[in-house]
């Protein structure tokens, strides 16, 4: 179990702080004084566990979207480094130039080749920075279909993972064409020959989400969201303030059980105990689980097959019949 120093807590995660600082009391206790307190240690560890179990279990709408953003949380390439071997990662859109938000290239998922991409927010001030905090620009969109694109050229299945607050929304990103390369990629996306996979690992906001959240199968992690807009932005413009961001939250219905309840998503990967911050690697074994088991049920499909599946199943989505009325 990691050392309290190098963990952040949220507001909602204190009791396990508290125990965590505890722990960290007696373990100073008994090196001073030369006392064996395993079994004390072991006791208040094992209610760490169980406090973490207590706390997930009755997360509101927003504690979850807090939960996506975890600083300790693992982005995509903490996942492609845990579930891939032989990562190749390719830069470029071939145009302007690479956009450090969107990563990808060719791996091996248990010997399965793949082109793996998706968002990359930064794991420290710098890195985040460098990343633009995960919110793609023009050419990060033309960069992650170009990639798709080569997968399909060598029959390759696509896996995307979306962690975005949303598309960068600067003016140059306007003058370079944001909105037709997310409506490209999301066009080209429905037509791929390849299966692909999606899976929304933090947060999925808006269009730069659905840049390259168009798939065969869509799955989320538990403890994640995917609607039109932040719970912020939502608050800001029907409030005129942030400080109803919580109400916001819970009236957007943007968890991961909403979705599937909306039938958004096709399903729910389950995050290790606290949530996938607290154990990256079994987070990652999970997710790798099920997109093993995706690639199982898409791979025999023929391609027209899957791309009519495909295009059925997000023409499907939001239908809604307008009956007349006798006034």
């Amino acid at each position: 179990m990691a050392e309290i120093s190098t963990r952040q807590f949220l507001e909602f995660e204190k009791p396990i702080k508290d125990l965590f600082d505890q722990i960290e009391q007696l373990k100073i206790t008994a090196e001073k004084n030369n006392l064996d307190l395993t079994d004390s240690i072991r006791q208040l560890e094992e209610k760490i566990e169980e406090k973490k179990i207590e706390i997930t279990q009755n997360l509101t709408s927003w504690q979850k979207v807090q939960l996506s953003r975890h600083p300790d949380r693992p982005y995509t390439l903490s996942y492609i480094e845990r579930m891939c071997t032989d990562f190749v990662e390719l830069h470029g859109d071939r145009s302007f130039k690479d956009d450090k938000a969107i990563v990808g290239g060719f791996g091996k998922i248990d010997g399965q080749t793949v082109m793996i991409l998706g968002q990359q927010k930064g794991v420290n001030t710098k890195m985040r920075q460098l990343r633009n905090f995960g919110m793609a620009n023009p050419e990060g969109y033309r960069k992650a279909l170009r990639l798709m694109k080569l997968a399909e050229k060598f029959n390759k299945p696509v896996v995307t993972l979306v962690d975005t607050p949303g598309a960068f929304p600067g003016i140059e990103a306007e003058e370079r064409g944001q909105g037709e390369a997310i409506a490209k990629n999301i066009f080209e996306m429905l037509r791929l020959k390849v299966p692909v996979i999606c899976i929304i690992i933090g947060e999925g906001a808006s269009g730069g989400a659905m840049g390259i959240g168009v798939g065969d199968r869509v799955y989320m992690m538990a403890n994640t969201w995917y609607t039109v807009i932040s719970p912020e932005s939502c608050s800001s413009i029907l409030w005129r303030s942030w400080e109803q961001k919580e109400k916001a939250a819970e009236e957007l219905k943007l968890t991961s059980d909403h979705m599937l309840g909306f039938g958004l998503v096709d399903g729910i990967i389950p995050e290790p105990v606290g949530g996938a911050h607290w154990n990256p690697d079994e987070a990652a074994a999970m997710l790798k689980k099920q997109i093993l088991s995706a690639l199982d049920e898409l791979k025999p499909l023929e391609p027209e097959t899957r791309i009519d599946q495909r295009i059925d199943k997000f023409a499907n989505m939001g239908r809604w019949i307008e009956e007349s009325q006798n006034v």
